[in-house]
């Protein structure tokens, strides 16, 4: 059965449009494409229709992921037609669980920071590369490889 993969952060041209393009790629490496459909979105809708910013395609690049998506806001349809919400922060996972009308919903569980995925790191949060230099866009990648690597391995259990 394919899963549905939703990544989340603010406005869906750093963080989430890395996890979503991490992902598909670790997924091409593991001949695993067919299992999944991968997604990205953001809490905030002021980029949408934009794809990632210049910085972090740059960056990806460099490691040989492409990143295609357009920036979008997350809707609430996307809390039921996902069977995993990962965010990059505290700030959007707050965002994305007050989109649930009834919080006895199962939907809470799905809703996790994808850091708690990572093998390596001691972070909870992604920290957000947009306000900062070239260093910041290189470490929200390596946190994304390491984390998703985890999420992956957590999938296939």
């Amino acid at each position: 059965m394919v899963k549905k993969i939703l990544f989340v952060c603010l406005g869906n041209i750093c963080r989430s449009p890395a996890a979503e393009g991490v992902f598909k790629q670790k997924l091409k490496e593991r001949d695993l494409e067919k299992l999944f459909v991968v997604d990205s979105a953001g809490t905030g809708g002021w980029h949408v229709g934009n794809l990632a910013d210049p910085r972090m395609r740059e960056t990806a690049l460099s490691r040989g992921i492409e990143l295609t998506s357009r920036s979008r806001k997350i809707d609430e349809s996307d809390l039921y037609e996902f069977d995993q919400i990962l965010v990059m922060d505290n700030d959007n996972l707050a965002a994305v669980k007050s989109l649930i009308k009834d919080h006895k919903s199962p939907v809470n569980s799905k809703i996790k920071l994808i850091l708690s995925y990572s093998k390596n790191s001691h972070l909870e949060e992604v920290p957000d590369p947009y306000y900062g230099g070239q260093n910041g866009f290189d470490k929200v990648i390596d946190l994304l490889d390491d984390a998703i690597d985890g999420l992956i391995d957590s999938l296939m259990d």
